[in-house]
């Protein structure tokens, strides 16, 4: 039945019916709601109107309909105020449903505020092609590398950015959680709960279009959550539905999770997150205070200070600027130089920043040694003064971290490897010959592990 046909014809007949002033007056600003079993619902603007059509027209309205379809009809009227409160409660009711899904995300985790270097650009960019073309493009993405270097922000920031962009179901978890929620079945009183609670659990996590799991490595020796979570990995798989892992290491390291897991993890794109280099800490922690209340008042070597002292972890990083931003709401300093740096951080960080074993010390050895600053280290300059110091540097990296050429280069300006297997290659070369570099050497050496 067209009814928007249906409901002209019978505008037509009441006109026909009735003279200009009534129709005008009672019927010009109705309209036809629903018309469905043996009932229609016609929309008045206002209480009178549902009085007058009611004591005077009832009659008049039905039998029109009558001669339109054969059928008698009970007539209703409501007021748009009522329609319009009706579709509010339904939008409301939708609302909450969907209000109802908790992703875990934490919406201040994006892209935009996530600072790329040599060492994580790979990994965003990857990261943001799974949000392009979720389910079709490196599936699984696996991010790996150390803790606190951004693994987790960038999990996010690819939930957030598909919500944000599409109506998918995203669900961001940790293999903690995945485990307590599926060891959660076992604990049931009886089997009727059981089985309500295993379908509540598969509902969880596979009804999305992308699950988000964080700490892959934490499911080592839990043999039962493994079983599950592979079977949820190839639901999800094979229905094209996004997966992305995290892990402090490479799937080939974890060697205690079953093999067909592992197998699974390489399918996609296994992506890794280096230490940020001195660079990049820098830009981490001016990303961090440009906001703050001491943006305009730290100095630049401050800022140096505290990336040559946390060189692994931003998590640090940010650990010493929430020190220096309390010490500094307490004192009220004019400026946050190095003297107020090292009183607010005495007790953070160690006085003694050349750390066994990493490439930055190394690097802060070697420039103290040979009299030149970090920064003309990595830069570009190809006087003897500067690149010697250099070879010296990376030779050390190489010989006394566990570190490769690639990793080492892009700690010294993003050099490329072979720089780095030359400079290797010409110490070890001029150490044969040269008593006063290997004094020079044992000296740094002696720096470092002091």
């Amino acid at each position: 039945m067209n009814t928007d046909k249906l409901w002209d014809q019978f505008l037509d007949i009441i006109y026909k019916k009735t003279n200009p002033v009534s129709f005008n007056t009672w019927f010009n600003n109705i309209s036809l709601k629903s018309i469905n079993d043996n009932k229609i619902v016609i929309v008045v603007p206002m209480d009178i109107h549902k009085k007058v059509l009611g004591d005077n027209y009832y009659s008049l309205i039905e039998e029109a309909f009558m001669s339109l379809t054969g059928i008698t009809y009970d007539i209703e009227f409501i007021l748009e105020h009522d329609l319009k409160d009706e579709i509010t409660d339904i939008a409301n009711l939708n609302k909450n449903k969907e209000e109802r899904w908790e992703s875990n995300l934490i919406p201040s985790y994006t892209f935009d505020n996530f600072v790329v270097g040599d060492t994580n650009r790979f990994a965003k960019t990857a990261a943001i092609a799974v949000t392009e073309q979720p389910g079709k493009i490196y599936n699984p993405l696996f991010i790996y590398g150390k803790s606190g270097l951004g693994k987790t922000h960038l999990m996010h920031a690819i939930g957030n950015q598909i919500m944000q962009t599409t109506n998918k179901k995203v669900l961001y978890t940790t293999s903690d959680m995945f485990m307590n929620d599926f060891t959660g079945i076992a604990k049931t009183t009886n089997e009727e709960n059981n089985l309500e609670y295993a379908n509540k659990f598969k509902d969880k996590y596979r009804n999305v279009d992308v699950l988000i799991i964080d700490d892959i490595q934490y499911l080592v020796g839990a043999e039962k959550t493994q079983q599950e979570f592979f079977h949820t990995f190839n639901a999800l798989h094979q229905a094209n539905k996004q997966i992305i892992i995290s892990s402090d290491r490479s799937p080939d390291d974890l060697k205690k999770l079953e093999e067909r897991l592992r197998s699974r993890f390489t399918w996609g794109l296994p992506v890794d997150i280096y230490p940020p280099d001195f660079d990049l800490r820098c830009r981490i922690l001016k990303n961090k205070i440009k906001n703050l209340d001491i943006a305009n008042l730290i100095d630049e070597d401050v800022i140096e200070y505290i990336a040559n002292a946390c060189d692994n972890d931003v998590r640090y990083l940010e650990g010493a600027i929430t020190r220096l931003c309390a010490y500094a709401a307490m004192t009220v300093p004019q400026r946050i130089n190095m003297e107020f740096a090292n009183e607010a951080l005495k007790d953070y960080i160690t006085k003694n920043i050349y750390r066994s074993g990493d490439i930055p010390s190394i690097q802060n050895a070697v420039c103290e040694y040979y009299k030149i600053s970090v920064e003309e280290m990595k830069s570009k300059k190809r006087s003897n003064k500067i690149a010697y110091p250099r070879q010296v540097a990376m030779y050390l990296s190489r010989t006394m971290t566990d570190e490769s050429f690639p990793r080492i280069g892009l700690e010294f300006g993003g050099r490329d490897h072979s720089t780095v297997i030359h400079a290797c290659d010409k110490i070890e070369k001029d150490l044969k010959t040269s008593m006063g570099l290997k004094e020079a050497i044992k000296e740094i050496k002696n720096k470092i592990n002091c």
